[in-house]
């Protein structure tokens, strides 16, 4: 029995990355991938808001484990509402956050599949790199920013003194801690930057290492902006990490550079914008043998002009 053997239609990456797709197969793509991505956060979200209590216990324990927050009566940790609505409203927040969270392999996939294709090889490995450095960088800088929020409150609750009697509203301390949490993840990104100007060839290693001055000035003064909290700990803590990982860049940015060749002794002493000296050779061009000519190239004849056509026959008929 003979079986007709049908060609392989392309898929829509392959579509995609060649440019047979027309603009409006570029839109229902986006619609479809936008539903997908929308439907995941949709399901992340119920499971955030079934996670909502448990997070928020986890986020207020920097403050509930200090003895000034607990009530010398009962030993519970209290809160301050002010709004009949705002834990429920702040158990929908944290259930958000939850599900952006739980959702985001089938988000950033869906963002993936439909930028990727109008990248090259290379770049989609770059981007493979740098996204599975991001997620443990944020991870490291949200661990940090618990442990700053947990010095910070209690420096800055031990300086109020035993006679004020210190209550947090709800809202306001969770929306502190997850912005701290937040600006440290985002931080922690930093190195990848450098990275990619490595990686992208904007910049060498060389390059990188002579501004070590200037980039641990900018650490520490980011830090004393960004950290909430006028304790040193938290501004010092931060600073040192985002140094530590800047030198940690720079020596993957050496490794990366002396894999790919550049900083030769040919031009290691060149700045980036100086242009490479000439090797010129003036020596004159001896004739070999196999230069030399065996016969002179005689001249040519001419060409005699074509003869004119006679159209007068053509114009009878």
């Amino acid at each position: 029995m003979a079986f007709a053997l049908r060609k392989r239609s392309p898929s829509t990456f392959e579509r995609a990355a060649d440019g047979s797709m027309s603009l409006m197969e570029h839109v229902r793509e986006l619609r479809n991938r936008l539903f997908r991505a929308s439907l995941a956060i949709m399901v992340g979200f119920g499971f955030g808001i079934w996670l909502a209590t448990p997070v928020r216990v986890l986020l207020s324990k920097p403050y509930c484990d200090l003895p000034q927050a607990r009530d010398p009566d009962t030993g519970l940790c209290k809160f301050v509402q002010l709004g009949v609505a705002d834990v429920f409203l702040l158990n929908l927040k944290i259930g958000l956050w939850v599900g952006l969270i739980i959702a985001a392999p089938v988000w950033l996939y869906q963002l993936w599949a439909f930028i990727a294709p109008g990248l090259h090889r290379h770049e989609r490995r770059y981007a493979y790199i740098f996204t599975t450095l991001a997620a443990p960088l944020f991870a490291a800088g949200a661990v940090l920013a618990f442990f700053v929020t947990t010095k910070g409150l209690e420096f800055l609750l031990d300086i109020s003194g035993g006679d004020i009697s210190t209550t947090l509203e709800v809202t306001r301390y969770i929306s502190f801690v997850t912005n701290l949490i937040l600006l440290f993840g985002v931080a922690f990104e930093f190195p990848l930057v450098v990275l990619m100007l490595n990686f992208v060839g904007l910049a060498s290693a060389r390059k990188l290492l002579s501004w070590w001055r200037v980039a641990v000035f900018v650490f520490f003064a980011f830090s004393a902006v960004v950290t909430p909290t006028p304790d040193p700990f938290g501004m010092t803590a931060l600073a040192i990490c985002l140094c530590a990982l800047y030198f940690a860049a720079v020596g993957v940015a050496f490794i990366n550079d002396r894999r790919k060749g550049r900083g030769k002794a040919s031009y290691a002493g060149l700045s980036d914008d100086e242009v490479s000296p000439l090797e010129l050779d003036d020596d004159p061009v001896v004739a070999t043998p196999e230069l030399e000519l065996s016969e002179p190239v005689g001249v040519s004849e001419p060409v005699a002009p074509p003869k004119p056509i006679d159209r007068r026959y053509d114009d009878m008929t």
